[in-house]
């Protein structure tokens, strides 16, 4: 048990070094890939039909989007693609919530897939502020 916990503390500490150390497009890169491995284990939970760990799943993916990627949104410099950006997050959630309830995979899916995109735009980002 203690060996258990002594490779959790490790792990959170790499975790918060891994935080500390980010840069902003890292950090947001960071967002999107906790989001899509909730996702992910929300699928498997579906599939398996645990709907209590299906529903846990879910609601850290909906804190990542609105609470992590949603709130990130600089409205007033961010402009127009900001406003996109912020209602492409809500349908994301809606797709999400209806998801939960309807035990409903392809939402899931299509969910993943917008953060994958717009993941996939900032990991480029990410890539090309390092250079």
């Amino acid at each position: 048990m203690n060996a258990m916990r002594g490779a959790s503390a490790y792990a959170r500490v790499g975790v918060e070094t891994g935080v500390m150390s980010a840069s902003p497009h890292q950090l947001i890169v960071m967002l999107f890939d906790g989001a899509q491995a909730a996702l992910r284990a929300a699928r498997l939970h579906m599939q398996q039909g645990n709907i209590m760990e299906k529903g846990k799943s879910i609601s850290k993916a909906i804190d990542i989007v609105n609470n992590g990627l949603a709130a990130g949104l600089d409205r007033e410099r961010g402009g127009e693609i900001a406003e996109r950006l912020g209602s492409l997050y809500d349908y994301v959630v809606r797709l999400l919530l209806q998801a939960n309830l309807h035990n409903d995979e392809q939402r899931l899916d299509e969910a993943a897939r917008l953060l994958e995109d717009i993941g996939s735009a900032w990991r480029e980002i990410a890539v090309q502020a390092r250079s």
